[in-house]
Order: structure tokens, then C-alpha cells, then sequence
């Protein structure tokens, strides 16, 4: 069954679970319907053997009783040998009817034109007086000498002899039973095919509530089919309702837009970084050949000249290392649950100053920090604290300052150059973003994009503003703590 049921397709499996509920709902209550009309029926037929019984049972202290027929009974018990085949006597006219006498000692007395029925251990106990009657089914043979199946009433009974003596005896009573089995025997087969057409149309039924239900899911399947073959992700599923097919189409929409949207930026990036790249390499690769060239031609160049040569080629080289370590951190997927431990903020901010002093040595870094523990990955953090810094330092006149403040989990850095204009604010921590200004300063344009993004994983935020008197103002909230967390 389980070979089966996997390798059906989903509405095949439907269908089929469909028809097997039902077939299995019909068959009980067929069940059941046979078995309350075989209790009716055989109610009826011991209700009908009662009444051509009735008399009262024998028991102690009772005079002579007579049923029904005495005197063929009594020259049964006589005789008790004739042959149950013969004519019907005319004082039981009643001739399916099959009567026969049962002595105490479980021996059956046949009545002539009764039939004769086999006696029982149950119809002897109630002839021996250990019983006052019995309900049964039960075999014997009519008055034309043919086997049947029997409902069999015994009564006992108390008989007195010519001299007085009492005597225990039984009589049985029996109706054939094909009055009940004929019924049910018919009932049985309507009942079958009931069921049988039952499960036809419950399988139709199933099949066609299958193919309804998972009509949506085709068209979802059409789609994630459309997708994998042309990779064409503004692909869309219609949502309608509220239903669990519509939720899955919602989720597959929302996975699709996340995924197109990941797509462009990852194109994004990597056009960005050729052209950041291109304006390097292409600078070494002048420098190189200028170099090679003059080796080549055997003509020298002044030493000047090859010195500024190599300083351009280191300072490229530097540019490039520092564009390909800001496009790795860039390109690291987001952790779901990235490292946290705790770190010390200000001595992050303290290392962090000094580099700067070494970058700018013209430039005065005053520097006043109190103590912050957050929780966070150290070397992000501290290389987000350095792009701000680097930023600083590469805005900054030559003899200028740069102010940093760390109090209460507030970082602020302050520079003297000459600003950002008010329409530049929302795209300074966009990805390669640079002023117009800046675009001739060293530099990829994704520091900042790196400070927000560490930041942000860390729960805080960063902004960049006009500074009073002139410059800019970067301000860093993180949360934390002054002391160190356990």
C-alpha cells in the first residue's frame, strides 16, 4: 500500500484516500444495518414461537400441564420412535411448523407429520428440569423428509402418570429459518452493491475535489517550473483568499521578490567594484609599463621620476588591498545569529586613535573616552571605528582636528573639512557612493557602507550630520554597559 501510495501523483492519492474513507464508512454502517434487521427478524420469529408456545413453564409444586397438541405429544412420548415423515396432524395444522418431545433423558420423541429436530445439550437440560426454557438455532427435517436450518423454542414441562407419579418432559418448537436468512441473504448483496457504488462515485467525487484543490498548486508548480527554466524571478502567483494554498503563494511571492532583490544588488556590487577596480589597475598598469619601457629601451629615468613611479605603484597597490578587503566584508552574508561577545568599546576607539594619528601625523586627534562594554564581534567593530576615523582624517585640512567622544555608548567624531552637502545626507552610506567632492581623495566609497552595516548588526545606530562652525558630526550609538558584562 505504501508502494502505492508514493508513486500516485497527489490527486491520485486523494482520490484514492477519499474513496477509502468512504468504502469504509459505507461498509460499517452496512454493517451495522445488517445486523439491527437480523435482530429484528429474529425478534419477530421468537415472538411468533411464544405465542404458538405459550403456556406455563414447569417447576415444583405445579399439577399437570398440557401444551399445545397434548395428545400427539403424550402418544410421542409413548411411542417415541415413529418417523417424522407423514401427514400433519389436524390438531396442529401447521405444517413448516416442526414440533418434536424430549424426554428427561435428552431423547427426542418425534411427532408424526412434525419433522424431527436434533436435540442439544441445552434442549436435554431443560426436558431434565434444570432449565426452564430454551431459544436456539438448530437443524432438522421437515415433513417432507428435507434438511433445514431452525429457530428452535424448548419448554419444559410436568406431566402426570396414571398412578400419580410425575414426570419432566420438554417440547420444541421450531420455525425454519429461511424466512430470516432469504431477507438477509438479499439485504447483503443490496448492501454490497450500495457500498460498491459507494466507492465508484466517492472516487470520482475525490478525484474531481482533488484536481479543483490542487489547481492552485499547479499554478504554483507552473511557475517555480517557469522560473527554473528562464530564471525570470518577477515572476508572480496570483494570491487571492486566505486559505493555506494562498500563504503558501504569498510566502513564494516574498521569497522571490527577496531573491530578485539579492540578484540586482549582487549585480550592483560587482559593477560597482569593476569600476572602482578599473581606475587602479589601470593606473598600475601604466605605471608598470612606463618602467618597463624605459628598462627595455635602456634609457634611465631620473631617479626622481622612478621614485614617484614606485610611490604611485605601492600607493595603488595599498588603494587595491584596501578595495578588495572592503568588498569581502561587504560580500560576508548576513549571520542569523552572528558572534557576540563582550568587547570593550573604548579601548576599540583607544587603538583606533592611534592609527588615525599615524595616518594624519599634521593633524591633532584629541581623543576622550569613557568606559563601554557591548556585545559584538571585535575586529568588526574595530574596523568600523577606523572608517569613521579614516574618514575623519582624509576630510581634514592639514593642520586641522578631529574631536572623538565616547560617553554613556555615544560615539562622536568631529571633523574640520569642509562638510556634506544637505543633499548628499541620504546616499553617504550607500554602497560606492562618493560626493563629488570626494571623488578625486583616495578611496572606494565603502567605509561608511561598512560602518552601517556593523553597527546595525549590533543593534545600534549611525548618523551623519552638519557639525556647528563647520565640518561634520558622526555619531555612533550602541547599546551596552559601562561595566563588564558577566
Amino acid at each position: 500500500m505504501r508502494r502505492l501510495m508514493t508513486r500516485l501523483p497527489l490527486r491520485g492519492r486523494l482520490a484514492l484516500l477519499t474513496a477509502l474513507a468512504v468504502a469504509v464508512a459505507v461498509a460499517a454502517c452496512a454493517t451495522v444495518s445488517w445486523f439491527l434487521v437480523r435482530g429484528q427478524l429474529y425478534r419477530e420469529l421468537d415472538g411468533r414461537l411464544r405465542a404458538m408456545t405459550s403456556g406455563p413453564p414447569a417447576g415444583p409444586g405445579m399439577d399437570d400441564q398440557r401444551p399445545r397438541g397434548w395428545p400427539d405429544i403424550r402418544d410421542a412420548l409413548m411411542s417415541c420412535g415413529a418417523s417424522p415423515v407423514g401427514e400433519t396432524g389436524a390438531r396442529f395444522p401447521t405444517p413448516y411448523v416442526i414440533q418434536q418431545a424430549v424426554t428427561v433423558d435428552g431423547k427426542g420423541c418425534v411427532i408424526p407429520g412434525r419433522g424431527a429436530l436434533t436435540v442439544t445439550g441445552t434442549d436435554a437440560r431443560v426436558a431434565a428440569g434444570r432449565s426452564p426454557s430454551a431459544l436456539h438455532d438448530g437443524d432438522g427435517v421437515d415433513a417432507q423428509g428435507a434438511k433445514v436450518r431452525v429457530r428452535v423454542l424448548t419448554r419444559g414441562y410436568r406431566g402426570i402418570r396414571a398412578d400419580g407419579s410425575p414426570y419432566l418432559f420438554a417440547v420444541s418448537t421450531a420455525l425454519p429459518l429461511d424466512e430470516v436468512e432469504g431477507p438477509l441473504d438479499n439485504l447483503a448483496l443490496l448492501l454490497v452493491a450500495v457500498t460498491a457504488a459507494g466507492v465508484l462515485l466517492s472516487a470520482g467525487a475525490g478525484l474531481m475535489i482533488a484536481r479543483a484543490s490542487l489547481r492552485p498548486v499547479d499554478r504554483l508548480t507552473g511557475a517555480v517550473e517557469h522560473i527554473a527554466r528562464t530564471e525570470d524571478l518577477d515572476t508572480r502567483i496570483p494570491e487571492e483568499g486566505h486559505d493555506e494554498i494562498a500563504r503558501l503563494g504569498r510566502a513564494f511571492n516574498t521569497m522571490t521578490r527577496a531573491l530578485a532583490g539579492s540578484r540586482d544588488r549582487q549585480q550592483q556590487l560587482i559593477a560597482d567594484a569593476g569600476h572602482e577596480l578599473r581606475t587602479p589597475l589601470t593606473s598600475l598598469r601604466t605605471n608598470i609599463d612606463l618602467l618597463m619601457r624605459s628598462q627595455d629601451a635602456g634609457r634611465e629615468l631620473p631617479p626622481d621620476t622612478r621614485r614617484r613611479l614606485l610611490a604611485s605603484v605601492k600607493a595603488q597597490m595599498v588603494e587595491l588591498s584596501s578595495l578588495v578587503g572592503d568588498l569581502l566584508e561587504l560580500a560576508r552574508p548576513a549571520e542569523g545569529q552572528p558572534a557576540r561577545e563582550a568587547v570593550a568599546l573604548h579601548e576599540v576607539v583607544e587603538r583606533a586613535v592611534e592609527r588615525a594619528r599615524l595616518r594624519g601625523p599634521g593633524l591633532a586627534v584629541d581623543a576622550e573616552v569613557a568606559p563601554w562594554f557591548v556585545r559584538g564581534d571585535p575586529g568588526q567593530l574595530e574596523r568600523a571605528v577606523v572608517n569613521l576615523l579614516d574618514n575623519a582624517v582624509k576630510f581634514s585640512p592639514p593642520s586641522g582636528r578631529v574631536r572623538v567622544r565616547l560617553d554613556g555608548g555615544q560615539l562622536t567624531v568631529r571633523d574640520e573639512g569642509p562638510g556634506i552637502a544637505p543633499e548628499d545626507l541620504p546616499h553617504v552610506f550607500e554602497r560606492f557612493w562618493r560626493s563629488p567632492s570626494a571623488r578625486s581623495l583616495p578611496g572606494s566609497g565603502l567605509g561608511l557602507s561598512i560602518v552601517a552595516r556593523v553597527v546595525g548588526e549590533g543593534g545600534g545606530r549611525v548618523t551623519l550630520e552638519p557639525a556647528d562652525g563647520g565640518g561634520t558630526l558622526a555619531r555612533v550609538v550602541l547599546p551596552g554597559r559601562p561595566v563588564r558584562p558577566d
